[in-house]
């Protein structure tokens, strides 16, 4: 496995998550849509900035409830990505507001002593970094102004982001990486067969059809050679992937 610097996104559900790792690594990984939650595992890419080469992490939201079983592992996987992330990129929403759950989550960050970065999404043009005194109250040095879908205020952030990382322990991993895709119907154990091999709990496993919504991939290393493990979505017949999301999860 690379040992690239982790960079991990974290926040409440539907401040625009998803958005900002497609633009860091450039391409359409994650699902992005309107619906809060619709990314559920750890979804990792590679990026670099300056000739800076680190890994992105995307995560679902950390403020749904976990009143069900999908709801917690959600919430779970969030947070071992924080934890095993070098820098944590926590995004809150201009439109919404500081809520309590965002203070909840950075002092939860800032309790773990890693280097964080407070990013209001949202700010889609310059003039409106004026309505961005309410995030003041949340004790940060810095808050950055970015829009995810526009591209505003990344640069400004990935500047100072890279000087943060950590050096990089090995290269990153060679262009003959053996790409294996775990395709099958929904609720056969695709996850279950990945998590095995990783032991770990790198994707969300659930008895619900449907519980893997984006293109998880995982990198493994075994007697030197390198695999990259993608979790896909259940391929449903066609005519039964009448929702939205399960028709962008089949697609990916």
């Amino acid at each position: 496995m690379s040992a690239l610097p982790l960079v991990a996104i974290i926040g409440r559900a539907n401040v625009g998550k998803s958005t900002l790792f497609n633009r860091l690594i450039q391409k359409r990984t994650a699902i992005v849509n309107d619906t809060p939650g619709v990314t559920r595992d750890r979804i990792y890419g590679q990026s670099d900035w300056l000739g800076h080469f680190f890994i992105v992490v995307d995560t679902g939201g950390v403020d749904v409830d976990g009143t069900n079983e999908i709801e917690h592992q959600v919430v779970e996987q969030a947070l071992l990505a924080q934890e095993e992330a070098d820098i944590v990129i926590f995004v809150a929403d201009k439109n919404v507001g500081l809520t309590p759950q965002d203070r909840e989550v950075v002092d939860r960050i800032r309790k773990s002593g890693k280097p964080f970065f407070f990013a209001v999404n949202k700010v889609d043009h310059a003039r409106h970094e004026q309505e961005l005194s309410d995030f003041a109250g949340v004790g940060v040095d810095t808050v950055y102004p970015i829009s995810a879908e526009h591209g505003h205020g990344i640069a400004d952030m990935l500047d100072v982001l890279v000087i943060a990382l950590p050096e990089m322990k090995e290269k990153p991993l060679p262009e003959n990486t053996i790409r294996v895709a775990m395709v099958g119907r929904p609720n056969v154990g695709k996850s279950s067969l990945i998590n095995r091999l990783l032991d770990s709990t790198r994707c969300i496993v659930s008895d619900i059809p449907g519980t893997t919504r984006d293109a998880v991939d995982t990198f493994l290393e075994i007697d030197k050679e390198n695999f990259l493990l993608v979790d896909t979505a259940g391929i449903k017949r066609k005519g039964k992937t009448a929702k939205i999301l399960d028709k962008f999860s089949v697609i990916m």
